[in-house]
């Protein structure tokens, strides 16, 4: 990879730098945008680099302004973004961005081939080569090989996605599962929905199980009990776990995923596993395995025996939709390969 290459503003970098094997890949959530170069379909991705969103008016820029840090002009791209990608225009959910399309980047960054997919979408790819190192264990459960896998994410949004076996391949399927309701079972757990009801217009899961949703539940929590409010970030809350608010919202949260989870294997028959990303769960990976998550995956009557084979991991691979992202291309251009 050729780092030192002559840096300047892209659009204009010498023809010479061109590099036909190497691909440009990113997973660009709502607060960072993380760009990476790979070689090819089993290239391991380089010049890992993460640009805040808002330092950048839109996914075109940051592209740009990346490709600019690492002086090289890719062959081909894949972009995963957290938000849907449908009919020809993509929507960063929770960025400031505005509506975009996969052509106006491609025609921006000069590129012959480039892809815009679902960030969700490129997780679930990366998952049949997540190896053991990259996987901590949720509680127990064995892998149906060749059945279908799901994947949970709560992060900056709330993302889910599934990937189906076919005879030529794995197929994902990406959506906007973080947007169903919020899996309440506890009369504490249906207090907090009914508060951001009222708050929000809908109890939606994302608005609870995501990084500003850890910090909503702690709130709601407070108010429950009359205590006094604090204005407290999610960092905050799961570093700071003697208080016990901030730690039954961690646990409340962590619950209230696993019934999500559950609820996705069952949607899919996700009989190979659940895997949960995003990157608020690596920080609390003890609380997670003590908490009532794995209870509320398999407490699904009268399936109880069919949730309690399933697995449920966590990632903490520290690029897993970079891979993805690779993996698409080279499902999309089998024909390149590296120089």
């Amino acid at each position: 990879m050729t780092s030192g290459a002559k840096r300047g503003v892209w659009g204009v970098v010498p023809p010479q730098e061109t590099q036909p094997g190497v691909w440009l890949v990113a997973d660009v959530g709502g607060t960072n945008a993380r760009f990476a170069l790979v070689d090819g379909p089993d290239g391991v991705p380089s010049e890992v680099r993460s640009l805040p969103t808002r330092d950048h008016p839109g996914l075109a820029e940051a592209a740009a302004a990346y490709l600019d840090m690492v002086g090289v002009r890719p062959a081909a791209a894949c972009l995963a973004v957290a938000g849907p990608v449908t009919n020809g225009t993509f929507h960063l959910t929770n960025a400031g961005w505005p509506k975009g399309s996969p052509e106006a980047v491609r025609a921006h960054l000069g590129m012959a081939h480039l892809e815009v997919i679902n960030d969700f979408e490129a997780l679930a790819l990366a998952l049949p080569r997540l190896g053991e190192d990259d996987l901590v264990p949720v509680g127990a459960g064995t892998a149906d090989t060749g059945a279908p896998l799901a994947v949970v994410g709560p992060g900056t949004g709330l993302g889910v996605a599934g990937l189906v076996p076919t005879p030529s391949g794995w197929v994902p399927l990406p959506g906007e599962g973080g947007q169903v309701d919020v899996p309440a079972a506890t009369d504490r757990e249906t207090a907090a929905a009914r508060l951001l009801r009222a708050e929000k217009g809908s109890a939606t899961a994302e608005f609870l199980l995501s990084g500003a949703g850890l910090a909503r539940l702690r709130r709601y929590l407070a108010a429950i009990d009359g205590a006094p409010a604090r204005d407290l970030t999610p960092r905050q809350i799961s570093e700071d776990l003697d208080d016990p608010l901030n730690r039954e919202a961690v646990e409340m949260f962590c619950a209230l995923l696993g019934s999500l989870a559950g609820n996705v294997a069952l949607t899919l028959g996700a009989r190979g596993g659940v895997f949960l990303g995003g990157g608020i769960l690596p920080r609390i990976v003890d609380v997670l395995q003590g908490s009532a998550f794995r209870a509320r995956f398999e407490g699904k009557p009268p399936v109880e025996d069919y949730m309690r084979a399933i697995p449920t991991s966590l990632i903490v691979h520290p690029g897993p939709a970079l891979v993805g992202a690779a993996v698409r291309l080279a499902q999309s251009l089998p024909h390149l390969e590296p120089a």
